[in-house]
């Protein structure tokens, strides 16, 4: 089928609104017409590196919308269901059969090689392949093929442009607090970074009446904005002396830091600000992929510090956005605060606004 999708053609190079083709649904495939589709900053470093992701590519991986055919072998939705896209894996290996699914083993052939696991893509455009299957999904586009394992089933009546980011950054944020760091209810942590990632860990803080909740991030209205959705202190990092402040409210330190900027500077000062037996946890996938963090190895092997990477927010989804979707209904969880939605024909201008801040998570919407 013909279809209407965002294509980078070179590393760096805007996105330019095509059409293309798409494969029909293979057994395992599930057609999605997409409703609404969030940027991330990882579509953004794949659109700007060269790396195992081939060109011309389409890339997307926060999509929303209407399931329109599936395959035979297809069971978990039907057509007419409304569902929301994530990361895609496999089910079949040793951490997948632990319900570690964002760890899966085959977590790189199935999200960015830019095809299917035959080798196969299910874009083209004049008879030339197009790099796709981004995240199981390549959502830049009117529809996709997705899986069973990448597709989560919501109520008809949720509106796909708000709960759309779930897929990736906000379930991401959420879900470091949640599962990957596993914060204690009660205890203090640091967060640096107000982006969408970070003010996700922002609001699941306050779900566990973390005390005190401490934003560090440069801009005042995303400062400000913290504050009215959970954080206790917000912290300017070049108008303030940060760490005098972090020990003025927790003198033994804070039991957790939370990265969502990738300053790596930002990242070896906060491993001084946590208190014996604290945790930092990294999320932010850096531009240089050969960027290294230098640990005070004394310091962390005798005050027990531990250092995580966190890859999705250790989600199943299947589970933990059900769980986020619920909280926000009840109106614990307000990420809907940081969206500001754009025409899919503006993804150039949405991208523009949410790298320079004027935006905080955009999102892509398709109208009929």
């Amino acid at each position: 089928m013909k279809i209407r999708a965002a294509v980078t053609r070179q590393p760096g190079a805007e996105f330019a609104i095509e059409e293309v083709s798409l494969d029909d649904p293979r057994d395992d495939e599930i057609l999605v017409r997409i409703e609404a589709v969030g940027i991330c900053h990882t579509d953004l470093i794949f659109r700007e590196t060269v790396g195992q992701f081939g060109r011309p590519a389409v890339l997307g991986h926060e999509g929303a919308g209407i399931v329109e055919k599936v395959g035979a072998n297809v069971t978990k939705v039907r057509p007419g269901d409304k569902v929301l896209l994530t990361f895609r894996s496999c089910g079949e290996c040793s951490r997948c059969a632990m319900d570690k699914p964002a760890y899966c083993e085959n977590l790189a052939l199935l999200n960015f090689s830019g095809m299917r696991p035959d080798g196969s893509t299910a874009i083209a455009s004049d008879g030339m392949s197009i790099a796709s299957n981004f995240f199981g999904q390549s959502s830049f586009a009117s529809h996709v093929l997705a899986y069973e394992r990448n597709v989560v089933k919501i109520d008809a009546a949720l509106p796909s442009a708000v709960y759309a980011p779930l897929g990736c950054g906000v379930q991401t944020g959420a879900g470091a607090v949640l599962r990957s760091l596993q914060c204690r209810p009660g205890a203090s942590i640091v967060v640096i970074g107000g982006g969408a990632v970070g003010l996700s860990a922002v609001m699941a803080t306050a779900l566990l009446d973390c005390d005190p909740i401490i934003l560090i991030e440069p801009r005042p209205e995303r400062r400000k904005l913290a504050l009215e959705i959970g954080a206790t202190i917000a912290l300017d990092p070049f108008g303030e002396p940060v760490g005098e402040r972090i020990k003025d409210v927790a003198q033994a330190g804070v039991d957790y830091v939370f990265d969502s900027s990738g300053v790596i500077s930002a990242i070896e000062g906060a491993m001084e600000w946590l208190a014996t037996d604290g945790s930092i946890g990294l999320v932010a996938a850096p531009m240089d992929p050969a960027a290294s963090l230098a640990v005070p190895l004394f310091s962390a092997v005798t005050r027990g510090i531990s250092v995580k990477g966190i890859v999705e927010g250790d989600s199943d989804p299947d589970v933990l956005i059900p769980e986020l979707i619920a909280h926000h209904r009840a109106g614990r969880f307000p990420f809907d605060r940081l969206i500001s939605t754009y025409p899919f024909d503006q993804i150039n201008h949405a991208v523009e606004d949410q790298h320079s801040g004027r935006c905080l998570k955009a999102v892509l919407t398709f109208g009929d």
